[in-house]
């Protein structure tokens, strides 16, 4: 079945006038899209699993989509093993709100995902008797993959590209972009941001502390009791009698015995 008639069938079966057909990219790739209502998003996953035409008995993922004000998008890619087909399924829910019922009962493959995407969006899954922490340690706060999320790493580090998003090969013209998941200037940190931070961070909290200034050649502390080693016309200097034993010069060696001399060999 083609990807548009794949998604046709599945708005059908939901019979809901919320419910939306498309097409994803990919060119030859290209899957059938739905999105439906939270309330339908089981029945939509059921009809897509239970139908005849469609047959998507594989479960392939689920995740989600941070659209900020809009809410999260929950979305899952399911799949024909006998027809060779996939569907990918959408629904919305509010930010406030985040909630959706659980498929597990539907797809058993869906538990683990459903509480990665718990754990990572903190979106609730009705239903799922087990949305105990997965992949962060029970003591975190938070949820990571949300776009207000602060990555303390990128302000404790400065950006690892050799420049700054939004700065040109020529080197000027364009305001710098604060990278992905570093706050606004003053939102974040208890650290007043020292002068010539390089602007990342610059105002009365947060941003990147400078660096310590490096010491003079002339200020660093003594290297203490260590050998100092001779100068390159020193000859080389003895042990002293209380020293290690040391190996004997190649001159030193005693002399090898004679054979018929007592310990000699014939």
């Amino acid at each position: 079945m083609e990807a548009e008639g794949v998604g046709r069938r599945l708005v059908e079966l939901v019979a809901d006038e919320a419910a939306v057909a498309g097409i994803s990219g990919g060119q030859a790739y290209a899957r059938a899209t739905v999105d439906v209502p939270p309330a339908r998003w089981r029945d939509a996953l059921r009809a897509a699993r239970d139908d005849a035409e469609l047959a998507c008995d594989f479960f392939d993922w689920l995740s989600a989509v941070d659209e900020l004000d809009a809410g999260f998008d929950v979305v899952t890619h399911l799949w024909s093993t006998t027809h060779r087909h996939g569907v990918l399924l959408r629904t919305r829910v509010p930010r406030q709100a985040a909630e959706v019922a659980s498929v597990v009962d539907v797809y058993p493959g869906a538990a683990w995902h459903e509480r990665e995407t718990h754990e990572m969006f903190g979106i609730a899954f009705a239903g799922h008797e087990g949305l105990r922490p997965l992949l962060l340690p029970p003591q975190f706060e938070g949820h990571p993959l949300r776009k207000e999320f602060v990555l303390a790493s990128r302000v404790a580090k400065p950006w690892p590209g050799a420049k700054e998003p939004g700065e040109s090969e020529a080197g000027g013209g364009r305001r710098a972009v604060r990278p992905p998941g570093v706050p606004a200037p003053g939102e974040w940190g208890s650290t007043p941001t020292p002068a010539g931070a390089g602007g990342v961070g610059e105002g009365p909290r947060g941003g990147t502390p400078a660096r310590p200034a490096r010491r003079p050649p002339g200020d660093r502390p003594p290297r203490g009791d260590r050998p100092q080693r001779p100068a390159a016309g020193d000859p080389p200097q003895r042990p002293s009698p209380d020293g290690p034993p040391q190996r004997p010069a190649a001159g030193d060696r005693p002399p090898r015995p004679a054979p018929g001399d007592d310990g000699g060999t014939l």
